[in-house]
């Protein structure tokens, strides 16, 4: 691996420490006992810092130049792209049952909350009746149909690893947050790959939810 590959690795690995770091339950009780008049504004400074992170590796991703290890064409090219365009045609479907201002901080900003947890109660959403992260999923399809580089296919490696670890690490705080119900959730639907032989009716994933409110 040549010297600005290396670079970028570790570029890509210290923005995934960062991310890990502030989204961790640790840093967000540490801020919520001994600086509580932050925590109304926690989730927009890190949604904020993860963003512009993130701007100069990916400037560094593009500033390499190499040429591509692989190219669409044909028929090839009308599957990548379809299948790109029904990932993010997925994404805008899912947000109909995402809290918006939540997700972004904004809610909290507005309520002045000082809570650690990011909800109250378990929601499952019809793409999570299928995969426990479907944006990660969805994310993984946009990756993967693009046509890559050498950095660009670190990146790739990387984002993808991160995905599979960090949702790990994320479901550790649903435990917390949400006890044995995210426990059977967790059991009965796959994490980043749909199955067919693994998924939760429209009832079950309502009788979970259900659970999780009566808890």
């Amino acid at each position: 691996m040549n010297t600005p590959l290396i670079v970028l690795l570790i570029a890509w690995l210290a923005y995934f420490a960062l991310h890990s770091l502030l989204a961790g339950l640790p840093i967000k009780r540490w801020v919520a006992t001994q600086h509580a008049a932050w925590m109304p504004a926690y989730r927009l400074v890190y949604n904020t810092v993860a963003v512009l992170a993130l701007l100069p590796v990916l400037w560094l991703s593009y500033a390499i130049d190499a040429p591509p290890l692989w190219q669409w064409h044909g028929w090839q090219a009308w599957v990548a792209n379809g299948l790109a365009m029904l990932a993010l045609l997925g994404f805008l479907w899912s947000t109909r049952w995402y809290d918006g201002s939540e997700f972004l901080g904004l809610r909290q900003w507005r309520e002045r909350a000082c809570r650690v947890e990011d909800q109250e109660k378990l929601h499952i959403s019809p793409m999570h009746r299928f995969v426990r992260h479907p944006w990660y999923s969805l994310g993984l399809v946009l990756i993967w149909t693009r046509e890559l580089n050498a950095p660009l296919l670190l990146g790739a490696i990387a984002i993808s690893l991160y995905f599979a670890i960090g949702s790990r690490l994320e479901e550790r705080k649903l435990i917390c947050y949400h006890g044995d119900a995210y426990r059977q959730y967790r059991a009965r639907v796959p994490g980043l790959i749909p199955l067919p032989w693994r998924w939760l009716s429209a009832a079950d994933a309502e009788k979970l939810v259900n659970t999780d409110a009566s808890a």
